[in-house]
């Protein structure tokens, strides 16, 4: 997926300018130490450097060698070995270098200076100092199995830290993984409880055709381009898991039109919807079900009955509600419900907008009452 290329990419180049913003300040600290009245101690300063540098060979060692090969790959042995040797053979070589570079000198005594014109006496290791003549004591220097072990110490401090970096961004970009992959599922989800609505709306779409056909041929045909009407709604505009809502309730309309042609007068149906309708996104088919059911459950050819569809906007909410006749030999809402189950479209609004939906069924002798309001994200596609 190129999306998730492009987020794997981004997470690498942040972790890349973290460890060179963070090398950059380690390797700085030596120049500002050692600069005093505008002069810089280059000697000390490089002697730091190279010190560091060291550092560095072990972080770049571990980081991009030692934990994507062996620590991500989960052969730990491996990877710790190899980390202890490349420890080992750093600190050897910068204790080495050292030793050999600066090694310790001896204090002697400094010579006497006895004024203009004459030599400085070199005083020798037996001869005593002049009175009040004291030679610079020398500092005390690291024993050689502190220095080791002050070595050893940074060097793993240094490896724990690159290794956390590491473990961090590898964590962010699994988790953009599992992201992604939630939202493919989804799509696949959603996909699959569409296409279980759509054909039992065919159907009973063909039903409504074919009863009419013997009533009136020619509405007949004027039923089945609007049919291929919102066919091409369903096929084409509602692919991509989104449609506006000025489409959706122009497919309403259209459905409520072709169910009214098969009923008789006594069937009476409103629907109130807004007037100015603002261009916002949608899931689509999510009123159909609840419509179905009203069709289904709510007509009767007998008596009197009544289906009502509302819609409306309040502020960034989006209300539905349907109501619809309750007849004595009505089946239980829960147990029949547009052919796709109240399970599946619970499941369906669950995974469109989590918990930041609501949906409520009342019901008494006479009517059943659905309540939905979703959410209406601005700018934002709902299914990626």
């Amino acid at each position: 997926m190129k999306y998730v290329g492009i987020k794997t990419l981004n997470i690498k180049i942040i972790e890349l300018i973290v460890f060179i913003v963070v090398w950059m300040a380690i390797f700085s600290a030596p120049f500002f130490n050692h600069r005093l009245n505008n002069e810089v101690n280059w000697d000390k300063v490089i002697g730091e450097w190279i010190r560091i540098f060291s550092y560095l060979v072990i972080f770049v060692a571990n980081t991009f060698v030692l934990v994507p090969k062996f620590l991500f790959q989960k052969k730990y042995s491996i990877y710790i070995g190899a980390t202890i040797l490349v420890i080992l053979l750093v600190v050897g070589v910068n204790i080495s270098l050292g030793l050999i570079l600066a090694p310790a000198q001896p204090m002697a005594m400094p010579p006497m200076d006895f004024g203009p014109g004459m030599p400085p006496m070199e005083l020798g290791a037996g001869m005593p100092a002049p009175m009040g003549y004291r030679p610079v004591v020398a500092p005390e220097q690291k024993s050689i199995y502190m220095l080791i072990t002050d070595e050893l110490i940074i060097s793993m401090l240094v490896v724990g830290a690159g290794t956390s970096i590491k473990m961090v961004a590898q964590w962010l970009r699994e988790e953009n993984r599992r992201k992604d992959l939630e939202k493919e599922q989804l799509k696949t989800e959603l996909a699959f409880l569409r296409h279980q609505v759509s054909p039992h709306f065919f159907m009973n779409t063909l039903n409504n055709i074919h009863a009419l056909i013997d009533i009136n041929a020619e509405d007949a045909k004027n039923t089945i381009i609007e049919l291929s009407t919102m066919m091409r709604y369903l096929l084409y505009d509602t692919a991509h898991g989104q449609t506006t809502l000025k489409k959706e309730i122009h497919f309403i309309e259209s459905y409520i039109a072709l169910m009214q042609l098969r009923f008789p007068k006594k069937v009476t149906v409103t629907l109130e919807v807004p007037h100015n309708i603002e261009d916002i996104q949608i899931p689509p088919m999510l009123f159909l079900s609840f419509l179905e059911n009203a069709f289904k459950h709510g007509v009767s050819y007998q008596v009197e009955s009544f289906v009502s569809f509302k819609l409306e906007q309040i502020e960034n909410k989006l209300s539905c509600i349907i109501r619809n006749t309750k007849h004595n030999n009505m089946e239980i809402l829960d147990k029949s419900y547009s052919g796709i189950g109240l399970t599946n479209i619970k499941q369906s609004l669950k995974l469109l907008f989590g918990n930041d939906y609501l949906l409520n069924i009342f019901e008494n002798d006479k009517e059943f009452e659905v309540q939905l309001t979703i959410p209406i994200y601005e700018n934002k596609v709902l299914v990626h």
